[in-house]
């Protein structure tokens, strides 16, 4: 016999753990068209020369690519960005710009695998297209706010900076023409740090020591947002691109606030770079103040370059992904996930098998008031069915023999409390109604999906 595995960098889903992916996914949803963000979606596939050389080095190694049967070299989107880019210069001319899209799928990377990050797994992306203007720029920082706090996490800060700064300080020392090798060198700061990153950039030929060192003095800057701005200034003073970068952090910042973002949450780090290429200008990572290590599980900025290649209209864009696994993951750590497996807050108990007709048509009115409701298929003992709801996580059971019917009656039991009451079944079930919703509504949360 095959034994039943799954590849090395995928999973499967469990229902507890698919409920709370997909309530994340529609809070997601619900903050993007709250801003007009309008969804979208692309083919998994895509021809090769799409894909190939739009992240970088390191993402081309990392894309899933074969020869399809008509002999076509296709790759496996690594991103929804670069399909986003081809999308709009296929259909600029039907879209309108400018553009606000968001984009929830699967993006498939042949990377190894270590806590939250896998070779298969979920973003959850928007992007504005057609406009260089920092309203912009803001905007995508106000979206992450409110979806962070949207998902229930009131601790976390996002970390923004400005590719031309990093830019100007190359373009001082003449280095400009290996930013992409700088760039990713200094991505991987916090993972391998200082002496490593000198090293990587020697070793590959990118810088000397002595300049590799006058780089990361951009990664030496602390203290308030003002005072790192301010620093900044000095490092790049003279440089005009290393300038522009400064003042428009400056009205990014300030913009933020006036939107609402509070000053603890929205810091100035001028030493990330996101490892891809295809960024320009405004670069943002969210990091979960209880969980850090963890990594970003929001990040995004601005590409003003990338459709270039498929379209001489100028189309520049910028936007942001959640990563829904790594924020799993994270969520998990930190004990905020619910471990019910029912889609359904109440159950109906059936034990007498001449009734079947009745716990079908309360189910039905319980569910006509906008209630989930599941009937248990066998008429077994009611203790066998109480550990299946306890298993389930149901919040409600309603219990009903031929002596309640006849009665007009049932019990609604709280599971949690195991507290039973007696309600009458006349009314349409209203009042078995009225009760059920309020046990649903005291009860404390367990964490996603609530």
């Amino acid at each position: 016999m095959i034994q039943p595995r799954t590849l090395k960098g995928f999973r499967d889903f469990l229902p507890a753990r698919m409920m709370a992916r997909e309530a994340i996914i529609d809070v997601a949803r619900h903050v993007y068209r709250s801003y007009g963000f309008a969804p979208i979606d692309t083919p998994v596939l895509e021809l090769f020369e799409i894909l190939d050389g739009k992240g970088g080095e390191e993402s081309d190694r990392l894309i899933y690519r074969f020869t399809d049967h008509g002999n076509r070299e296709v790759g496996m989107r690594f991103d929804l960005t670069v399909p986003l880019a081809r999308f709009v210069a296929q259909h600029s001319n039907e879209l309108g710009m400018p553009f606000k899209r968001y984009h929830i799928a699967k993006v498939w990377r042949g990377e190894n695998t270590h806590r939250g990050r896998y070779r298969e797994f979920t973003q959850c992306d928007f992007d504005t297209i057609g406009t260089t203007s920092v309203a912009s720029d803001i905007e995508m920082l106000l979206v992450i706010n409110d979806l962070m706090l949207a998902i229930d996490i009131e601790q976390f800060t996002m970390r923004v900076s400005h590719r031309e700064i990093l830019n100007g300080v190359l373009e001082k020392l003449d280095l400009l023409s290996k930013s992409a090798g700088v760039l990713r060198a200094i991505d991987k700061l916090a993972k391998i740090g200082r002496d490593k990153v000198i090293a990587e950039m020697v070793d590959c030929g990118v810088t000397s020591v002595v300049q590799a060192k006058e780089i990361l003095k951009i990664a030496d800057l602390s203290g308030s947002t003002g005072e790192i701005l301010d620093a900044a200034f000095k490092l790049v003073s003279g440089n005009e691109r290393g300038e522009a970068g400064i003042s428009q952090l400056r009205e990014i910042v300030q913009g933020t606030r006036a939107g609402g973002v509070r000053p603890e949450r929205l810091t100035v780090d001028v030493s990330i770079a996101r490892g891809l290429d295809y960024y320009t200008g405004t670069i943002v990572e969210t990091f979960l103040d209880e969980l850090p290590e963890i990594g970003s599980v929001c990040s995004g900025g601005r590409y003003d370059d990338l459709a270039g290649v498929y379209t001489k209209q100028q189309l520049p864009g910028i936007g942001a992904s959640l990563g829904l696994d790594r924020l799993m993951a994270a969520l998990e750590e930190m004990s905020k996930l619910s471990q019910s497996a029912t889609a359904a807050p109440v159950l109906i108990t059936f034990f007498d098998a001449n009734r079947l007709h009745e716990y079908l048509g309360l189910a039905r009115q319980i569910r006509a008031a906008g209630i989930g409701v599941e009937v248990y298929p066998n008429p077994t003992k009611l203790g066998q069915q109480l550990r299946f709801a306890d298993r389930r996580g149901f919040q409600v059971a309603i219990i009903a023999g031929d002596q309640e019917f006849e009665r007009g009656q049932c019990q609604v039991k709280d599971l949690r409390s195991s507290k039973a009451t007696d309600v009458s079944l006349q009314n349409d079930a209203a009042k078995v109604v009225e009760l059920i919703q309020k046990l649903i509504a005291s009860r404390e949360s367990r964490g996603w999906p609530g």
